[in-house]
């Protein structure tokens, strides 16, 4: 992870929706359309997308991998932003597609310059659009911030995710003892050690219980399918939101 020099605030941009929030949030990408919308700007949708390639990269099908990320490199060929609601999703696209293409004197270049283009949305808001909020007369709320690894190790976007909670009024953020620790999820490990990411997973539900916390955020919807989850399975009550809806819901009154 290198420190990037951020642009101007564009006209436009691209949104890759993932497909954790195709298939399980897709109210998490309409927070997402909404919120780059609201700030002015005109967002393309490219309706071909589907997955970065991360599942069969992270299972060693480099492969598999490559054919899914170039028929999805092809989707985003003008030069504007790539707005990532994922810190996972958007590590794939910027850190590992140009690894993949490496050695491809054409897909190389390509990729590279298509990672410069990539931005998790948490990061666009505060780095890019310097996004500030007026006041919503929305109630306060003790909210909890789950950043996960990829987003936190791999991207630097913790931080990000912090300021845009922070700038929320109403919004008071609260520390939980765990916070820096993995959920479990982490793709195919949750099926291949099920009895260690159960155990992980319980730590983090028991952490959120103790900091008092009313809501839970993140921007990676694998991380809150699995802590809200569990922690239904467990009987508590926890809401766990995608950071995307929670910021739209107080700003824009969007559903949740």
């Amino acid at each position: 992870m290198q420190a990037r020099t951020y642009p101007q605030p564009p006209q436009q941009v691209y949104l890759f929706g993932t497909c954790l929030i195709d298939l399980f949030v897709p109210e998490a990408g309409m927070a997402a359309l909404q919120l780059l919308e609201h700030l002015g700007l005109r967002v393309d949708f490219p309706m071909g997308q589907s997955c970065c390639g991360q599942p069969a990269y992270t299972s060693g099908n480099e492969d598999a991998a490559r054919t899914v990320a170039a028929a999805q490199m092809a989707l985003f060929a003008a030069p504007f932003p790539i707005i990532v609601p994922s810190g996972s999703c958007a590590g794939m696209l910027r850190e590992h597609w140009p690894r993949l293409f490496a050695d491809d004197a054409v897909l190389g270049p390509q990729a590279r310059a298509l990672a410069e283009r990539v931005f998790e949305l948490t990061e666009f808001l505060v780095e890019v659009m310097r996004v500030r909020f007026p006041e919503s007369g929305q109630p306060p709320i003790k909210v909890a911030l789950h950043t996960s690894c990829s987003a936190r190790r791999e991207m630097g976007t913790r931080s990000h995710g912090v300021r845009l909670l922070k700038a929320l009024p109403g919004a008071e953020l609260v520390e939980h003892g765990n916070e820096a620790e993995c959920c479990g999820f982490g793709g195919v490990f949750s099926l291949k050690h099920p009895e260690i990411s159960g155990a992980m997973v319980q730590d983090k539900t028991a952490s959120l219980r103790a900091s008092g916390c009313q809501q839970l955020v993140s921007a990676d919807c694998g991380c809150l399918l699995n802590i809200g989850h569990a922690a239904a399975f467990q009987g508590q009550p926890l809401q766990a939101t995608h950071l995307a809806s929670f910021v739209a819901q107080r700003v824009l009154g969007a559903s949740k």
